[in-house]
Formats: structure tokens, sequence, C-alpha cells
């Protein structure tokens, strides 16, 4: 059995099966700290990955501690956690694995394509708490900022100028989001939809879909999609995003226009940089030499995404958000 640990969970693998334990731990926008409430999120994850990874996605197992004092899955005794299982998919077809190996094919791409428009198409109109979407937005734009100009990071000179340019166009379009939420647009979605979720098989399975916080999962089909096409062109394959942007195009009509989405793609790459630099922040550090160098990589992609429109109201200012 292998083992691997994340910031929130210890997944351990076997050759056929995956469980995953969650930690208890609490943040500001999760609390697994207690055997309930863990248990809850277990299910709320056995729930929400069934809408597009239902053959991924088995159960949910107690882990329980015998009369000898021994743990086991299942089976007799109290307790003391609980464990979501899922079939193992094969690391070699994940999209990552397959952009970096450069076996994929655009035929591929369009059936995941047409499994997410499928899945967007399906859900429900969030107008009653299309807020939420605003408020992330926002809210995780401040908490970049806050992140990305700590003095112990040296990354002000470089991160100011693309946090500049995110406030300013978020604060201009602010009101096309909102006639977007009263429209229907935004639906509850994925709300971490990466290439190393996307597993290429037949059907495709897309994985670990944020569980903990719905309002992290409000959002803008466009927003998501486009965020799954550019971390796939961070990964050296930039053709990707148009066939998904296309293929969402073709089934929901209600494309933004360019400065939405360079928005949505700048706002999405600041955010990663300041999950990458957020590593340097633990205690201790992983990969120490990694994360500074992708945080800027994202840092300029930001600026990419924003100059592309080259929108003459992006200007050095702070910015004053409407109530969402």
């Amino acid at each position: 059995m292998e083992a691997r640990e994340t910031h929130m969970s210890w997944v351990f693998l076997t050759d056929e099966l995956v469980y995953k334990l969650k930690k208890p731990v609490r943040h500001a926008f999760l609390d697994f700290s207690t055997i309930r409430k863990r248990h809850l999120y277990c299910n709320e994850e056995l729930r929400l990955n069934a809408r597009l990874a239902a053959e991924t996605y088995r159960r949910v197992v107690p882990l329980c501690r015998g009369a000898s004092g021994h743990l086991g899955l299942g089976g007799s005794g109290r307790v003391v956690d609980w464990l979501v299982e899922m079939k193992r998919l094969p690391q070699s077809d994940m999209l990552d694995e397959r952009i970096v190996s450069g076996r994929l094919t655009a035929a591929e791409i369009n059936k995941v394509a047409r499994t997410l428009t499928a899945f967007y198409a399906l859900g429900q109109a969030e107008i009653a708490d299309g807020g939420a979407y605003l408020r992330h937005l926002t809210g995780e734009q401040r908490i970049n900022r806050a992140i990305l100009l700590r003095p112990e990071l040296a990354l002000s000179d470089i991160a100011s100028g693309a946090l500049v340019m995110v406030d300013s166009l978020l604060q201009r379009l602010w009101p096309r989001i909102e006639a977007r939420i009263l429209s229907g647009v935004i639906v509850e979605g994925h709300g971490d939809l990466r290439p190393e979720h996307v597993c290429l098989c037949q059907p495709p399975q897309i994985i670990d879909c944020l569980e903990f916080n719905r309002s992290m999962r409000i959002i803008d089909p466009y927003d998501e999609v486009n965020y799954l096409g550019l971390e796939c062109e961070m990964l050296g394959a930039p053709w990707i995003r148009p066939l998904l942007v296309e293929a969402l195009q073709n089934r929901l009509p209600d494309r933004p226009n360019a400065d939405l989405l360079a928005l949505y793609g700048g706002f999405r790459a600041l955010l990663r940089a300041r999950l990458c630099v957020a590593h340097l922040l633990d205690k201790p550090v992983r990969h120490p030499e990694k994360w500074r160098p992708l945080a800027i990589r994202y840092i300029r992609q930001t600026e990419r995404e924003i100059l592309s429109v080259r929108s003459p109201s992006i200007r050095k200012s702070t910015p004053v958000y409407g109530d969402a």
C-alpha cells in the first residue's frame, strides 16, 4: 500500500482501490475537526462526485477499532473515523500526465468537453445564491493581495501590477457579472477543475470535486472551463482551451466577451500564484525550491490574460467593489 499526504487528507492507494481519510483540521473555509463533520463531508464527497465520476466513487466506509485494539475498515467495533473508498484510476491516463507525455488527441478533449457541457446544462440556475460567486471573487482577491504582498515573500515588485490589473477589471465588470447571475448563467459546478482531476478513460472521469464549501462551487461555467484550459496551457497545451470554450458555447450560448474571460483567467492564475507561495508559509516547507518559481509563472500568466484584451480601463488604482 502507498500513502500520500495532502493539506487536508491522507490518501492510501492499493492496486485497485483508493481510500481517503480527512485530517482533523479546521480552516476559515472548511471544518473537519470532529468525527461527525468528517463523516458528513465524506458523504458529501461521495454525493457530489457522483455527478462527474460515478464509476470511480464507491462508498463511505467506517474505520473501526475492534476489541483487540486493532483498526479495520468496516466490520465490528467502535467507529473512530470515516473514509471515502474509490476505484483507482490509471495515473498514465490523467490529463496532466497525457499533456506532459504528448499522448493526447483533440477527440479525447472533445469527450471531456461534452461531459462538462452536459453537466453544466443540467445544472440549476443559482440566482438566489449567485451572490456567493461575487463574494468568492472579491474575497479571494483580497486574500491574494494580502498574501502576495507579504514582505518576507519578496514578491511585491512582481505581483503588485498583476493585482492592480485584476482589481481594476473586476471593478469595471462587476455589473456584467451581476447581470449573468440574474440571467441564470451561474450554477453549482465542480469547484477545483484541474488537469490532474480529469481521467481520460471511458467514459471520462472528473474527480475531486470541492466538497467542503458549497459557496466555492457556485461559479460561471465559462470561468471553470476557462480555468481548466488555462492550467492545460501552463502545462504546455494552449490548444485545449479554445476547444473547451467552443464546446461550452455550442451548448450554453451566453459566452462572456473577451474582457470577462480575461478577468476569469487573470483571477484564477493569481489565485494559483497565492496558493503556491502559501506553501512557503507552512512549517516545515515541503519542496521549498518549487513554489516561488511556479508562483512567478502564474503571476506572469495573469499579466498575459489581462493584457490580451488591452482594456483602457485597467489602471493603477485601489478598487472599491460593489456589494455582493
